[in-house]
């Protein structure tokens, strides 16, 4: 499972320490609103020529040229639909904005585009079929026809992506480079070896939006962001308990878990909060060992799954039933669990919510009567096994 796609920290640059800390706003690091001073300021004179997200990067070359870095660390050159092709890179390096068809493996990549305001106007394809989408915009273009189903992504009908005409492909896959180049369509991927952390998480809208000239937007989606997270500070900075919370879960073959180094763990960190994985780094969904798992589960309090509903996450009963070694973790015998509800994974521009909740899950104390959007705890049996157990009682 890919949870939001989620992206990489930044690279360590430490020449030249003085100038980037002039022109870049921010990498990754743990204190994301330490970066937000410039989040409202949005027009060109006041917007940073060098932007470094994570390992992404933007660079404003001239008015007529920026050069970003994706994830796989190629250089993409953006320049106005009808200037010349540049003389001093690849054609299929240069990518023509503002670009108007997009095609999007992830639903991550597709929620950007939709902070950004440009889903409904420019997405032509994704990798998921309409029955998974639960949001409306998706589905609405994929019954008029307007959004094509490009096949999964591991499988993608490569002639009806070129029917599809994108002029920018996003995607978490650079295996299909050499293909893309072939038929004459730029790629961007948009993940990374590492998982992303909070501020790359927050910013990545900025790494994407130029290629829309959607900048004042992409500031004002982080910014949103960022008062969110001032929120969430304040309000458990008098926290006297500091609830121990994992997030992953046990498969048949593998482990999987958020690394400390992706969003996850820096926000329950500063949410007062203690991630039983902080020490684990790499990627999102990384896997680890079966012994690792059950030993941080020992003592936890909370337990996100990756397993939403339709996967068997009804009880706690049903997943210590999906796999017996889960069962004696501490969150499922007397402590809390939940899983993510299915619209979650596709809910990226909703992250000043999510983050939110997330919070309100670790601290109800400070977030009296919320209402829970994005997940659902799980009760200790399914609904239907305590009715037979009452029945069978009477």
């Amino acid at each position: 499972m890919r949870m939001f796609n989620i992206l990489r920290p930044g690279d360590c640059i430490l020449a030249m320490a003085a100038l980037i800390i002039l022109l870049t706003a921010a990498g990754c690091n743990n204190d994301p609103s330490a970066t937000s001073s410039a989040a409202g300021k949005n027009t060109d004179k006041e917007r940073p020529a060098f932007l470094q997200i994570g390992e992404f990067a933007v660079n404003r070359i001239s008015p007529e040229r920026t050069e970003v870095r994706d994830g796989a660390g190629r250089t993409l050159v953006l320049i106005p639909r009808e200037a010349p092709m540049p003389t001093d890179c690849a054609p299929s390096q240069v990518v023509r904005v503002p670009v108007r068809r997009v095609a999007a493996y992830g639903a991550f990549d597709v929620a950007v585009l939709r902070a950004l305001g440009v889903l409904e106007q420019t997405l032509v394809g994704v990798t998921t079929p309409k029955e998974r989408w639960h949001v409306p915009d998706v589905k609405r273009g994929m019954e008029s026809g307007r959004i094509a189903f490009l096949g999964d992504a591991a499988s993608i009908d490569y002639e009806r992506l070129k029917q599809s005409e994108p002029e920018l492909v996003l995607t978490w896959d650079p295996s299909i480079i050499p293909l893309m180049d072939d038929l004459h369509i730029p790629v961007a991927v948009t993940t990374t070896p590492q998982a992303m952390c909070l501020n790359a998480r927050m910013r990545f809208v900025q790494f994407l939006a130029p290629f829309f000239h959607k900048e004042p937007e992409a500031d004002a989606f982080f910014a949103r962001i960022d008062a969110a997270l001032r929120d969430i500070r304040a309000r458990t900075a008098g926290a006297t308990r500091q609830p121990k919370v994992m997030w992953g879960d046990i498969y048949e073959k593998r482990v999987m878990v958020e690394p400390g180094n992706a969003w996850v763990g820096e926000l329950v960190g500063l949410a007062q909060s203690n991630y039983q994985f902080e020490d684990v780094f790499g990627t999102s969904c990384i896997e680890i060992t079966v012994e690792r798992f059950l030993y941080s589960g020992q003592d936890a309090d909370i337990f996100f799954t990756y397993r939403s509903r339709d996967m068997g996450a009804t009880s706690k009963a049903a997943l210590a039933r999906l796999n017996p070694l889960i069962k004696d973790i501490a969150p499922l015998k007397n402590g809390r669990a939940y899983a993510p509800l299915p619209h979650y994974s596709q809910s990226a521009d909703k992250l000043d919510e999510i983050l939110t909740e997330i919070s309100a899950i670790l601290h109800p104390e400070f977030y009296p009567d919320y209402q829970l959007h994005y997940f659902a705890e799980l009760p200790d049996v399914d609904p239907v096994a305590v009715k037979e157990k009452s029945h069978d009682h009477i």
